[in-house]
């Protein structure tokens, strides 16, 4: 055990535990190609370039994007002041930063995705079924994010060159001949990023995170001097008591929610990290530091906004939009535009492309599943599913239900069950004595602990009768499934701690 105890501790890949074994102490039982590729391989340490600008960069974008800035005007709309969002969206932003850190260095210390993070709870063949949730929330939203940069690509070409407004009249399967010009256009762009790779998707989310924090930023001065220098920091009758206090905490819960998806495979992402504390530092500045500079801008876009007129505004977008300067308009669009993509990549297509490469390793690498995933989201013409109330609510939300407890089963296991002890090589074995061969590959208890707290959180995230405590699924659904699993779990078992290094591939191989 010396051996693990000569490195740094964020470093080290092997627990100080009497139950723990060092890579090469305990050789694999033999990888199996149905579990098994480059792309779902662990990443070795050694070269790991996922550093805290990257991880700071990922988090910008995806916080500065045009969705969240609806959802923290909306607050302002229920009658939220200013210092109320604040301590709405400061209490979201701890909720996901305590998260999203238990997510992510789970992923960096075994170096493995989502999909195969998901075996060690669910059974190396019952991990599919968290995969698959996952990649059918990512891939419908892939296309609706596309198909929203698609419209900003229309605003601003019709802005630019006002002459091919006219091809934006027609209706080709319920999409213009313009909106389907723009649609493959961004749809194209996204792909040719993913075609290179996990490195350049890093390199695009750098670049765009600083362009995104300066627009809406810029936006927000603008706003205020057109203001006089006056916000209103609430509308004019603003909540007070319990209702106050309900929809602060309301709106906190929210966030979590929002990031459920996130939180879920951020070590696809965190994967690539050296160490814990990469990890910790670039999700503190991206997270509560940048959620709480959101929110400051969003009081000023929005106070401003009723400050001139007594209007509340929907979206960022909005104000670009109503910018009389042609060039400004442009800038503003192409902001939006390239957050939106960087977006739509970070949070719905490197997911479904693991899970499908998951399904079929031997046939199918990132690159392959990253395509059919693209293909799929453009076959369900996205546009219709964002234009239905009934799909968006009840489809898409109530999937959205399942992932708090998906959550759930996973941490519990991971950090309160197993203490981090983890076989990293047996992840890719079907061997019958492998730690995650359970029953036929399924760990029914996981399955046992999910089934009841899934169809809590569904019914009160879609039940009109729990509006109430609606806000409040996923937490309630991930607490329930947590608890039953570790109620019903195993008390007697050893857990030995192997790393992946022994089958680690270089990180530049994703």
């Amino acid at each position: 055990m010396s051996t693990s105890l000569d490195l740094a501790p964020e470093l080290s890949v092997a627990s100080t535990s009497p139950s723990s074994t060092l890579a090469g102490d305990m050789p694999p039982l033999g990888l199996s190609p149905r579990l098994h590729n480059r792309d779902l391989a662990p990443t070795r340490i050694e070269g790991r370039r996922w550093g805290r600008y990257s991880i700071f960069a990922l988090w910008t974008n995806d916080v500065h994007n045009i969705a969240n800035y609806s959802f923290a005007m909306g607050l302002f709309a229920l009658g939220l002041g200013g210092w109320q969002i604040l301590l709405s969206l400061a209490i979201g932003a701890a909720l996901v930063y305590f998260f999203m850190n238990l997510s992510g260095y789970m992923g960096q210390k075994t170096g493995v995705p989502f999909p195969v993070i998901s075996r060690i709870a669910f059974g190396i063949h019952g991990a599919q079924i968290p995969a698959l949730i996952r990649a059918v929330i990512a891939i419908a939203w892939f296309g609706i994010q596309t198909y929203l940069a698609s419209v900003v690509l229309r605003v601003l070409l019709s802005a630019v060159w006002p002459q091919v407004a006219a091809y934006d009249h027609d209706s080709i399967l319920g999409l213009s001949s313009l909106g389907w010009v723009c649609f493959v256009a961004i749809w194209l762009v996204q792909l040719v990023i993913l075609a290179y790779g996990m490195e350049m998707v890093r390199r695009y989310e750098a670049f765009a995170g600083p362009v995104i924090l300066l627009t809406v930023a810029s936006l927000a001065v603008f706003m205020y001097f057109k203001a006089d220098a006056r916000i209103a920091w609430s509308v004019a009758e603003p909540l007070s008591g319990y209702e106050m206090w309900r929809n602060i905490f309301a709106g906190g819960a929210l966030w979590l929610a929002i990031y459920g998806t996130l939180v879920l495979n951020f070590c696809d992402f965190a994967r690539s990290s050296p160490c814990r504390k990469t990890i910790r530092v670039g999700n503190f500045w991206g997270l509560p530091v940048n959620i709480l500079v959101f929110a400051m801008i969003t009081v000023v876009l929005c106070g401003a906004q009723f400050q001139i007129n007594g209007q509340i505004i929907d979206s960022p977008t909005q104000i670009v939009a109503s910018i009389p300067s042609t060039p400004f308009l442009v800038l503003g669009c192409l902001a939006f535009l390239i957050v939106t993509v960087a977006v739509n990549i970070m949070a719905n297509f490197v997911a479904p492309a693991f899970v499908l490469s998951n399904l079929a390793p031997r046939h199918l690498n990132f690159r392959r599943a990253g395509l059919i995933s693209a293909t799929l989201a453009v076959l369900i013409l996205p546009w219709n599913l964002y234009n239905s109330p009934l799909v968006i609510v009840y489809f898409l939300s109530g999937l959205g239900a399942l992932l708090g407890p998906l959550y759930g089963v996973i941490m519990a296991d991971y950090w309160l069950l197993r203490k981090g002890r983890i076989n990293v090589p047996e992840l890719y074995t079907e061997h019958p004595t492998g730690a995650y061969h359970y029953s036929k590959g399924v760990n029914l208890r996981a399955m046992a602990a999910f089934v009841p707290a899934a169809l809590l959180a569904i019914i009160l995230a879609l039940v009109p009768n729990f509006h109430g405590i609606a806000p409040f699924s996923w937490l309630i659904g991930a607490g329930i499934a947590a608890a039953v699993y570790l109620l019903i779990a195993p008390r007697n078992r050893q857990y030995h701690d192997v790393s992946g290094e022994c089958i680690a591939v270089d990180h530049s191989s994703h």
